[in-house]
C-alpha cells in the first residue's frame, strides 16, 4: 500500500538534477503501510522470505528526497527492495504510536531518541529474529547503496562485516592518491585530548569519489576552513596500518581503530570532545552545509546541552535566516 506523499521543499541544489525537482515526493509503491508493530512486521517479512527495513525520514529533507528519486528509482536498486525487503517509513517528528521489537511502545519521535538517530534519511534493516544487522545513518549514493541491499538480503553477515565487504564490493572512478591538508596532524599520533581542542579524525580510502568531493569542496568553503581552526585534525585511511594512540590512551593500528568504530563509509568524521569522548559522527554522504553544521554542533559544546543534531541545524538555519543569509541544505 502506498504512503502519502512526502512533501519537500525546492532546493537550489548544483548536484544530481533529481534533487533539483520541484513538487512532492511518494515514496515508492512496495513502502507498506503497517501497525507499526515491529515484532509483527520482522515476523511477517520473514514469513515472506524477506527482511524489515525501516526508513527514517523528514519533510524538508534534501538527503531523504535523494534517496527517493535517485536510489529507488534506480530499477536494480526497487527491484532489490521490493523482491527482498518489508519496508516501512516513520517521520522522525511523528506522533504515531510503534511498537519496537522488545515489546516497548513509542511515538515514532520517541523511537527516534531512544535509538539516538541524528540524520536522514536512516535506514535500519532487521534479521528474522528482530535484531539490527545493519544501519546506515545518512544518504549512501546509489553504487554504496545497492552493495548494502545485497549483503543484507544474502545474509552476508553470517560470513563477512558490511565494512570489509563495501571495501570490495564498491568500485567508483576517483583519485587513487589520499588528499593531504596543510591542517593535518602530523605522526607520531597522539591523539590524546589534553583540555585544549576539541579533535576531528576523518577516516578516508583511496578511489573514493566523495574523499575527493571533501577536499575539492568541503574544504575550500570560508566558514568551514574557519570552523576547522577549532579543532586538532587527523586523517586515516581505513586500511591504513599507522600506529595511532586513540583518545583512550589505546595503542593500535588506525585500521584496527576504524574497525573497532564500526565505521564502513568514507568519507567518515568521527568527533571527540575536549575529554577524549566520542561527540558526534559523521558516516554518510553529506554535502558542505551539514558539515559545517556538524563542526559548529561540536566546536561549541553544543552537542552537550542539545543532544539531538536536527534540532541543532533547524536553529542554526533559522538564525541563519534571521541574520539574512541564505540556507541551502544541499550546498
Amino acid at each position: 500500500m502506498k504512503l502519502p506523499a512526502l512533501l519537500f521543499c525546492l532546493f537550489l541544489l548544483p548536484g544530481p538534477a533529481s534533487a533539483a525537482a520541484a513538487g512532492p515526493v511518494a515514496l515508492p509503491p512496495w513502502f507498506t503501510e503497517t501497525f507499526l508493530d515491529f515484532r509483527q512486521d520482522v515476523g511477517q517479512a520473514a514469513r515472506e522470505g524477506k527482511r524489515l527495513m525501516i526508513l527514517f525520514e523528514q519533510n524538508d529533507c534534501p538527503y531523504c528526497k535523494e534517496l527517493i528519486l535517485t536510489n529507488f528509482s534506480q530499477k536494480a536498486i526497487a527491484d532489490k527492495a521490493r523482491k527482498n525487503f518489508l519496508a516501512v517509513s516513520l517521520n522522525i517528528w511523528g506522533d504515531r504510536e510503534v511498537t519496537w521489537t522488545d515489546g516497548k511502545k513509542f511515538s515514532e519521535k520517541q523511537l527516534v531518541a531512544f535509538l539516538k538517530i541524528q540524520f536522514t534519511p536512516t535506514l535500519v534493516f532487521f534479521d528474522e529474529r528482530g535484531g539490527i544487522v545493519a544501519r546506515l545513518n545518512g544518504y549512501y549514493p546509489p553504487h554504496r547503496f545497492e552493495p548494502v541491499l545485497d549483503w543484507v538480503a544474502r545474509r552476508r553477515e553470517r560470513k563477512i562485516a558490511l565494512a570489509e565487504y563495501l571495501r570490495t564490493a564498491v568500485r567508483e572512478p576517483a583519485g587513487e592518491q589520499l588528499h593531504d591538508e596543510p591542517f593535518f596532524l602530523k605522526p607520531p599520533y597522539d591523539l590524546r585530548r589534553r583540555g585544549a581542542k576539541p579533535l576531528a579524525v576523518f577516516f578516508e580510502t583511496p578511489s573514493c569519489a566523495a574523499c575527493d568531493e571533501l577536499h575539492r569542496e568541503g574544504f575550500r568553503r570560508a566558514g568551514i576552513a574557519e570552523s576547522l581552526k577549532r579543532f586538532d585534525v587527523a586523517r586515516f585511511a581505513l586500511a591504513e596500518r599507522t600506529p595511532v594512540t586513540t583518545p583512550a590512551g589505546d595503542r593500535l593500528p588506525a585500521e584496527d581503530w576504524a574497525r573497532s568504530l564500526g565505521l564502513s563509509y568514507t568519507p567518515s568524521v568521527v568527533f571527540f570532545g575536549t575529554d577524549g569522548k566520542e561527540a558526534f559522527r559523521i558516516e554518510a554522504y553529506l554535502r558542505p552545509f551539514h558539515l559545517a553544521s556538524a563542526l559548529d554542533y561540536v566546536a561549541s559544546a553544543a552537542y552537550l546541552r542539545e543532544p539531538s543534531f536536527q534540532r541543532f541545524i533547524r536553529a542554526r538555519a533559522q538564525a541563519m535566516r534571521e541574520k539574512g543569509e541564505s540556507v541551502d541544505l544541499w550546498r
